[in-house]
Order: structure tokens, then sequence, then C-alpha cells
């Protein structure tokens, strides 16, 4: 074996070799950084306060003075709803259900003096359109305990407005999430108390939300008998570029809150953006490995009379192949801690960055680069073994 080294180690070609190697590296940089990045990026696009989870649109109908005087119903419709249910661009309609008895709140902070009540309102919504994490989006009965979802800017009203007006502390995100609210459920001549949990904000829903399950249930308690149609819709488009569905809108005299058409365009070119960084990064991995794969078969070709003679004065094909194959499973290995460092030193750079522009995700770790690297050194190694093996038994059963 050693004797065999020697003789093939004198004809391979440096140069060539350092393409092989920088090839493979390339390649395996290439393909674990997209896949860590994705891994890291993705909670920012798909879970709780995301801003590319899903397209939506908060369908409303409009308010005229005249219909306010004849009485012109506002609601939706069973029938208004299927018929928005029924259009091309629409993947889902979940309807705001609201409270049919009368709730008042107060939230007090001792140590510095504030105390504030107020009337207010609830209403629900299905849970899959709720843009915060659900971790926490549940009630029972028995605790009587009622998880809220307030608007974000209801906050920033309070810090830069209120609060700077009347020399108050400004409150984060994290110390309202503290805070315990006192709720009053009047209704069905009854009253009583219940603890509210300010369990996220929302960027998507301009209303107080609460669980559909507790919705349902305070109605049947507080309102029994009483049932209202929704006055808003939320809507799932498929692609809010659609020119139907502001026409569809327009024709119908529905309004549509806060340009949510626009930021929904935004965000599907941000997707196709997104889709066409990761389509060139998948299409040069592919030549990287093309290119590995191609360096290891033009190393064999160049050194063909030499595998010949070996072969021919008596070396089997296994023994002339293995300092080919042990070689190439070095170098990969070399390649895999190489490209884990890398990206392991990429990934603390951009993760630094996104944590600042997003404090609420959590961090993950190098986890899915690591097992990405190992199942592909893995399945690099053994094909370049195989093909190696091949190639010499090509040359094997050519000379016979």
């Amino acid at each position: 074996m050693r004797l065999v080294w020697k003789l093939l180690r004198q004809h391979i070609s440096f140069p060539q070799l350092a393409g092989f190697f920088f090839a493979n590296l390339c390649g395996m940089v290439i393909v674990l950084l997209s896949v860590q990045f994705y891994k890291d990026v993705l909670p920012v696009f798909t879970e709780g306060d995301s801003f590319m989870k899903k397209d939506y649109v908060i369908v409303s109908k409009k308010v005229s003075t005249l219909g306010s005087f004849v009485g012109k119903s506002k609601t939706f419709s069973e029938q208004d709803i299927a018929e928005i249910s029924g259009q091309p661009f629409t993947k889902g309609v979940g309807a705001f259900t609201p409270s049919q008895f009368k709730v008042s709140a107060g939230m007090g902070m001792e140590n510095v003096g504030l105390h504030m009540s107020t009337a207010m309102f609830f209403e629900s919504v299905p849970d899959e359109y709720v843009d915060v994490n659900l971790d926490k989006w549940e009630f029972d009965e028995n605790e009587r305990v009622v998880p809220i979802i307030i608007p974000r800017n209801y906050l920033n009203l309070y810090n830069f407005g209120f609060a700077q007006s009347r020399s108050l502390p400004q409150l984060s995100e994290g110390v309202m999430g503290m805070v315990n609210l006192d709720i009053r459920i009047t209704g069905a001549g009854r009253t009583e108390n219940f603890k509210g949990k300010i369990a996220g904000f929302s960027n998507r829903l301009n209303t107080i939300l609460v669980p559909e399950t507790f919705m349902t249930w305070a109605n049947n308690e507080f309102a029994p008998g009483q049932k209202s149609e929704p006055s808003r819709l939320i809507v799932e488009v498929n692609n809010p570029t659609d020119d139907r569905i502001a026409k569809f809108f327009k024709d119908k005299g529905y309004d549509t809150e806060d340009d949510k058409l626009d930021a929904g365009k935004t965000t599907w070119f941000l997707k196709v953006i997104v889709g066409i960084v990761l389509s060139v990064g998948l299409l040069i991995s592919v030549l990287s490995f093309y290119i590995l794969m191609l360096s290891i078969y033009l190393l064999l070709q160049k050194n063909t009379s030499k595998l010949e003679n070996l072969l021919l004065i008596g070396y089997s094909p296994a023994k002339v192949a293995l300092p080919y194959q042990l070689l190439t499973l070095l170098l990969n290995a070399v390649v895999l801690f190489l490209s884990v460092g890398i990206v392991i030193y990429v990934r603390g750079n951009y993760m630094d960055l996104i944590e600042k522009l997003f404090p609420q995700l959590e961090e993950g770790n190098a986890g899915p680069a690591l097992v990405v690297g190992l199942l592909l050194f893995i399945g690099v190694s053994l094909f370049n073994m195989v093909a190696v093996r091949r190639k010499v038994a090509s040359i094997w059963m050519h000379k016979g």
C-alpha cells in the first residue's frame, strides 16, 4: 500500500488537487450557508408577528351618511362571505366575531402611581389569522384568565403620546406582558370579573383580540340567544398584485384597511426576490459539485498509464483505487471542517443584524448546517469512492 501511494503521488497535480479542493469548499459553503440562513430567517417570515407570513386584506363595508340615516346594514351576510370565498384570488376568509356584552378593563401600577380604567370591546378571529405566537393563546374557563392581543400602535400611542405628556415611564412589550388587567364583563343580568393577560402585540389586526374559544363561551354566557353578523372580514389572497382584487372590492363598495393591498404587493415582490436568490445559489452549488467530479475524473485520466501498469503487475483494482479514495475522503473531511467554521463565522455576523431588527426572534443554533454538512460529506464521499472504484475497474476491464 505504501509503495503504491509513493508511486501514485508523484503524478498528482497539486494545482488540479487545489482546484478540486476549492470547488468542493465553495459548493459546501454555499449549500450549508443557504440552508442555515434559510432556517435562521424562516421564523421571521412564518412565525408570530412576521411580515411575510401570508397576504391578508381586512375588508369592511363603507359607512356613508345616507346609509346611516336609512339604516343600511354594514355587516356581512353569509351570502357576502360565500361570494368573497368563491373569488379566484381568495385562499380563505375569516370573520371578526364581536362581543355581545359590555366590557370594562382597568390597569394599575402602584409603584408609579398609574391607574387607568376604560370601557372597551372584544373581537375574535380564527386562530390561523392571528399574527403572534399562539403558545399562550388559550382560554380555560376554570382559571378565569383571558389572553388578549392589542395593536402595537396602541402601545406606541401610550409611549410617545400619553406617557410623555404626563411624565410617566414608557413601557416595553416585555413589561406590558407582565401587567395584569382587571376585566369586568356585564350581560344577561350578571357581572363577573376576570384577569386579562397581554399575550402579544399585532401589526396586522387593529382591534382588541381574545381567543375565539373565549368569545364563543362568553357570548353564550352573557348574551344568550343573540347573534350578529360580522362587520369586518380578513381575507387571505393568493397574489396581492392581482388586479381583480382591487376591482372586486371597488365594485362591491368595500373598504380595505391601511393600504393592505400595497403592503401585500411589497411582500409578494420580496418573496420573488428571495426565490430568485435561492435559485441562483442552488445553481452555483450544482455547478460546484459538477466541477468537483470533473476534477476527480481528470486526475484519474491523467494517471491512466500508471494505473494500467499497476493492474498488470498484479495489484487488484481495490488496492489501486484505495489511495485516491483515502485522498478524497481526507479532502472532504477538511472541506467539511472549514465549511462549518465559515458558516458559523458568517452566521454570527448576520444574526447580530437580525436580532437588532427582530428582537423577539428566538436565537437558534448551527445545527442545520452541521447536519446537512455531515449528510453531504457522507453522500459525496461515498459517491467519490464509488466513482474512483468504477473508473479503475473500467481501466482493468479495458486492459482485460
